[in-house]
């Protein structure tokens, strides 16, 4: 659900300059009913109205519409729903124990999904081509035998699976590897 930039402050100005219900503005700001109430109430007002008319997250029309029905609801401008999307497609921050488990993932899935493309395994975890094809090539005596220090002596691989470390998700791993297999299927 996408809610309007600042929603407190949206709430203020649609409580003092609308006749809107509560339920309606709550809805649309993403708060819960009483606190659009207590922000009605409120007497000094630490926060200051946010126009959503003016900053392009609602328009006129549609709130003379949800005056006149209480039923109705406002809903916010595509424009602004695209620029949320957007910016929650963007970066994450990943915290220093997912970047360090990066790399033996990678590894993991080099080993285990080798039918999988650089392009492929640096969109499921968040990396480049080129580090993908930098440990592709380093990695060929790390798959040769149990001798290898990511080996126990049972022959198991000691490699973290990024599944299970929360790197990836095991339905995004299988979408790629089906995909893979598809294209590796047309190409024979």
């Amino acid at each position: 659900m996408n809610y309007p930039y600042m929603p407190k402050s949206t709430a203020l100005w649609l409580i003092e300059n609308t006749a809107l219900t509560f339920e309606q503005i709550a809805d649309f700001c993403g708060l819960h009913e009483l606190e659009v109430k207590n922000i009605a109430d409120s007497e000094t007002q630490k926060l200051q109205g946010l126009d959503p008319i003016l900053s392009g997250q609602l328009t006129r029309e549609n709130i003379k519409e949800c005056e006149a029905d209480p039923s109705a609801r406002l809903k916010l401008c595509q424009t602004i729903i695209d620029a949320q999307d957007k910016q929650k497609k963007q970066r994450v921050y990943v915290s220093k124990v997912h970047r360090q488990n990066r790399q033996p993932g990678i590894l993991w899935i080099l080993m285990h999904y080798p039918v999988l493309s650089n392009a492929q395994i640096a969109r499921l975890m968040r990396s480049t081509s080129k580090t993908i094809q930098t440990l592709r090539e380093t990695s060929g005596s790390l798959f040769r035998g149990k001798n290898s220090k990511d080996f126990d002596d049972d022959g198991h691989d000691k490699i973290a699976n990024p599944i299970v470390l929360g790197l990836i998700k095991e339905s995004d791993l299988l979408e790629e590897v089906e995909k893979a297999e598809k294209k590796a299927n047309k190409q024979k």
